[in-house]
C-alpha cells in the first residue's frame, strides 16, 4: 500500500517520511490512517525503528517488561551499564543517567515511590485555588481584543504551578522554559551540533539552579517537593543528590510541556469544531469529558521509544531481536478506528455516555506512566472553565502555527480575539 500525501510513503509494510515536512508534522493524521489501514505496524526506514500505531498495540506494549529504554542494564539496580558521561553532552547525558524514564527496577520503582507522595490526588487537589488564581491574574493581563494565547496563558500557568510544588523561585521561571525547549530538542531524529550543544549547556545550568535549590532548603525546609525529597533522603530513603536533580529536572519538564500544548491543542479544536467551550466546562462532568477528549484528540506526546531487551515477538510476523527500537505512536493509537467511532473528530461526548470510549494512551501506561496525569487533569479543568467564563465569545483570530515538532505536538502561536 502506498499513501497518497507526499509527506510520506507507506509499502511494504515500511514507512517512510520527514518529520520536519511540514506536510507531515503540521497533519500527520493523514500518516498515521494510512498506517491504521496497513495493519497498524511498519519499518521507519529513516530511523530504522518499528513504529506501532494501533490502540491495543501501544497499550500492551507499554507494559511490556521486555521493552526499556536502554541496553545494556545492571540487572541488581535497573541502570544503564555505561561509562560515565563524558564529550559534548557530558550534563545532558549525566541528568538522564538518573532520569526515571531512563531507569527499570529496583531503582526506578524507589525513586517513583519516593516523589509519588507529592502527586497523589489529595495533593494535587489543593493546588485547586492557585490554579485558578493564576488563570485569572493571566486573564487580567491580556490585552484588549486579541492576544497569543500560547505565550500569555498556556506558557505561564502550568509553569508557575509546576515551579511552585517543586519550590523553584518564581523567579527562575522564564530560565526554566528556555532550559526545557532546549533540552526536548535533543529528543528529534539526528540532532544537529548546535541542538546538542544548547542542550548540555541547558542542562548544566539547570542542574545548578537545582543544586542551589536543594541546598537553601536544607538550611530551611519548606512544604515542598524539594523539602520532601531532602526528608526522604535524610530518613533512609536512599536518595543521592544526583537522583534528586534528574529527578527534579523531569518533573519541571515533564510538568508544563505537555499542559502548554494541550491547552493550545484543545482550545483550537473546541473552535474548529464549532463548540462552545463555556458549554463544554460548565460543569465538572462536562469539563472532565471535555479534558479527556482533548487529550485523546490532539495529543502532546506522539512519539515514545523503547528497546527490546529481549528477542521476541510483539505482533504476529514481527520478531525483534535484543536491541531493536520500536516507537509507540500514542497520537496515532488515540486515532484507532477500531478502537474509536469517527476518531478525526473532536466528541466530548463520547467520554459521557454510559458506553464510554475506552481510556486513551496519552499519559502512557505501565510502569512508566506519567506521574503528573492528575495535576494535568486539573491545570487543563480548571484553567479552561476560568478562560471560557471570563472569554465566553473566544475565538481564533488568525491560522494556528504549528510547532516544528512532530513528537512533542503543540502550537508556536494560537492567536484569539475576544
Amino acid at each position: 500500500m502506498s499513501s497518497h500525501d507526499a509527506s510520506f510513503h507507506l509499502s511494504d509494510r515500511r514507512i517512510r517520511f520527514d518529520p520536519g515536512d511540514p506536510g507531515f508534522f503540521q497533519d500527520p493524521y493523514p500518516a498515521y490512517a494510512g498506517l491504521h489501514a496497513a495493519g497498524g505496524i511498519a519499518v521507519w526506514t529513516e530511523e530504522h525503528l518499528v513504529l506501532v500505531a494501533s490502540h491495543a498495540g501501544v497499550s500492551g506494549l507499554l507494559r511490556d517488561r521486555r521493552l526499556g529504554r536502554v541496553l545494556p542494564i545492571d540487572e541488581g539496580t535497573g541502570r544503564a551499564l555505561r561509562t560515565s558521561p563524558s564529550g559534548d553532552l557530558r550534563h545532558f547525558d549525566a541528568l538522564e543517567a538518573h532520569s526515571l524514564l531512563e531507569l527499570e527496577p529496583p531503582t526506578h520503582t524507589r525513586l517513583r515511590g519516593l516523589v509519588t507522595r507529592a502527586f497523589v490526588s489529595r495533593a494535587i487537589e489543593r493546588l485547586a485555588p492557585r490554579i485558578e488564581t493564576v488563570a485569572h491574574e493571566l486573564i487580567d493581563a491580556f490585552p484588549k481584543g486579541r492576544v497569543d494565547l500560547v505565550e500569555a496563558f498556556a506558557t505561564p500557568l502550568p509553569v508557575a504551578i509546576i515551579a511552585e510544588l517543586i519550590g523553584v523561585h518564581a523567579a527562575a521561571t522564564p530560565s526554566l522554559l528556555a532550559w526545557s525547549h532546549a533540552m526536548v530538542e535533543m529528543y528529534r531524529p539526528n540532532p544537529d551540533a548546535a541542538t546538542r550543544k544548547a542542550a548540555d549547556e541547558a542542562s548544566r545550568d539547570f542542574g545548578d539552579l537545582l543544586r542551589g535549590t536543594i541546598a537553601e532548603r536544607r538550611r530551611t525546609p519548606r512544604g515542598d517537593l524539594v523539602s520532601h525529597l531532602i526528608a526522604a533522603e535524610e530518613d533512609g530513603g536512599r536518595l543521592d543528590e544526583d537522583e534528586m536533580v534528574s529527578t527534579l529536572v523531569l518533573l519541571l519538564n515533564a510538568g508544563h510541556e505537555a499542559t502548554v500544548h494541550q491547552i493550545g491543542n484543545g482550545v483550537r479544536a473546541i473552535a474548529e469544531a464549532g463548540l462552545s467551550g463555556a458549554a463544554l466546562f460548565a460543569s465538572e462532568t462536562s469539563s472532565a469529558a471535555t479534558v479527556e477528549e482533548m487529550l485523546r484528540f490532539d495529543t502532546p506526546l506522539h512519539l515514545f521509544k523503547r528497546l527490546a531487551l529481549e528477542d521476541f515477538e510483539i505482533a504476529p510476523g514481527w520478531r525483534l531481536r535484543r536491541g531493536d527500537g520500536v516507537g509507540l505512536l500514542l497520537g496515532a493509537a488515540n486515532r484507532d478506528p477500531a478502537v474509536y467511532d469517527e476518531p478525526g473528530a473532536f466528541r466530548p461526548d463520547r467520554y459521557r455516555s454510559t458506553r464510554a470510549a475506552p481510556a486513551h494512551v496519552a499519559f502512557g501506561g505501565g510502569i512508566h506512566f506519567c506521574l503528573g496525569a492528575p495535576l494535568a487533569r486539573l491545570e487543563l479543568s480548571l484553567a479552561l472553565r476560568v478562560l471560557y467564563e471570563r472569554l465566553p465569545q473566544i475565538a481564533i483570530a488568525d491560522a494556528p502555527r504549528v510547532r516544528n515538532s512532530w513528537h512533542f505536538r503543540g502550537l508556536e502561536r494560537l492567536d484569539v480575539r475576544f
